[in-house]
Parts: C-alpha cells; sequence; structure tokens
C-alpha cells in the first residue's frame, strides 16, 4: 500500500505543478479504487493538496512565474468568498449552482480557447479589486461544490483578463494553498484525515511537483495551452456526467 501511495502521490504532485490544480479530482477517485473510504480519502487529497500548493508556489515565486501580490488579492477573495458558498450552499439548490458553474466553466472554456498565447514577459498589471472579485466569485463556488477553484480561476485569467497562460496556472496553484489549509482545519477537526496515508501520498507529490513546474518551464506557452484545453474538456465531461448521470 505504501508504495501505491507513494507512486499515486508523485503522478498527482507532477499533474498540478503543470497544471496548477489541487489534484484532489484525480487523487480522490484513485484512493477509494485503493479502498480507502471517500472521507479518508478527501482528507488525504486535502493535505496533499496544502504540501503541493505551498511548494509548487514557493518554486513558481524562485522561477518568476508567480506574481506574489497578486496571488494574494486573489486568493484572500477566494477565502472570503467561501464563507459566501458555505452559506449558499444551505439557501440555494446544489443544482442550481451546478449549472451555474457549468455555464461559468464553458464560457470562461471558450475565452481560453479564443485567447491568444503570451509570453511569460507580457506582464499586464491587474487591479485588485479585479483580483479580489474574481477570487470571491472562484470562492464561492469552489466551497459551494466542493470543486478546485484553480479548475475556474487559470482560463479566467487567460480568455477574460489576459493574463500569461504560465503566470495564470501559477497563480491557480498558489490559490489552492488558501482553499486547501482552510479545508484542512476544518477536516483535523472533523478527525476524517489517516495523517500516516496522508504523509506517503504528500511527501511524494513533492517530486511530482518539481517535476511538473519544470515541465511547464520547457513547454511552449501555445503548447502549454493545448494541454490545459484537453485537461479541462475533461474535467468538464466529468461534471456533466456527475451532473446528468450521477
Amino acid at each position: 500500500m505504501e508504495i501505491s501511495l507513494i507512486l499515486v502521490g508523485i503522478l498527482v504532485g507532477t499533474l498540478s505543478g503543470f497544471f496548477g490544480i489541487g489534484g484532489g479530482m484525480i487523487l480522490i477517485p484513485i484512493l477509494m479504487l485503493l479502498g480507502i473510504d471517500i472521507k479518508e480519502a478527501i482528507g488525504i487529497s486535502i493535505v496533499q493538496m496544502v504540501f503541493s500548493s505551498i511548494y509548487g508556489s514557493y518554486l513558481n515565486y524562485k522561477k518568476g512565474s508567480l506574481i506574489l501580490g497578486e496571488g494574494i488579492w486573489v486568493g484572500v477573495g477566494g477565502f472570503l468568498g467561501g464563507f459566501i458558498g458555505a452559506y449558499l450552499s444551505r439557501i440555494v439548490s446544489s443544482t442550481i449552482l451546478e449549472y451555474l458553474f457549468m455555464g461559468l466553466l464553458i464560457f470562461a472554456l471558450y475565452r481560453l480557447f479564443a485567447s491568444k498565447p503570451k509570453d511569460d514577459g507580457e506582464v499586464k498589471i491587474l487591479n485588485p479589486i479585479v483580483l479580489f472579485a474574481v477570487g470571491g466569485v472562484i470562492g464561492i463556488f469552489a466551497i459551494s461544490l466542493g470543486v478546485g477553484g484553480s479548475i475556474m480561476l487559470t482560463p479566467i485569467l487567460v480568455g477574460f483578463l489576459h493574463y500569461p497562460i504560465k503566470k495564470a496556472v501559477s497563480a491557480g496553484l498558489f490559490f489552492v494553498a488558501f482553499s486547501s489549509i482552510a479545508g484542512l482545519i476544518s477536516h483535523i477537526s472533523a478527525g476524517h484525515i489517516d495523517l500516516e496515508k496522508a504523509i506517503y501520498v504528500a511527501v511524494a507529490s513533492l517530486i511530482g511537483v518539481y517535476i511538473g513546474i519544470w515541465l511547464k518551464e520547457h513547454v511552449s506557452s501555445s503548447k502549454h495551452k493545448l494541454y490545459l484545453l484537453i485537461m479541462y474538456a475533461i474535467a468538464l465531461i466529468i461534471l456533466i456526467k456527475k451532473m446528468f448521470l450521477g
């Protein structure tokens, strides 16, 4: 079991570093296939996200692809949006939220598809209020639907705000740090985390994060955009399957 957890951690960490995602969408189903209960799998996933997002953000910052100030505005907005999302999830039906999320994701993906990939050197300074608002909206959906916020952040930054793709991916991974730490606190208090298994996956994911960020830095922006579109299309299919097929 330990070797399986280590290999899974490396795989998920690589995807986290390359795509700027938390990895729960991939990790949780794999852990369940290994015979781990869903609640325990979610707890392990959150620990992995804390490790990979903090380490990955450090690497991205050292490489110059993470603009820390702008990332903090998005992260704080997402953190506060999470409280609104928790409230909305109690008063708005999950069906309505899922349709809103699907519509926003489809539109954002269209804008990502239509965008022209920018080189890393072309950086546009964005209004902190805009970044805070974007983080807030994403936080609302992330908490109310239990999805990773970065899966929405990257196409919004690229498609709507014309952010360079690689810097948008770095911002997405940084955003995960805020949401995963909040999730870790709540899950530890609820006692849903098997720390022994979580540490195997989380520490192994650091190796994968290093590999994923190295790969990200060595592919062109146009190819990175293509890989992102494929990954997001798969995520959209999973969402549609969940909504209509259960």
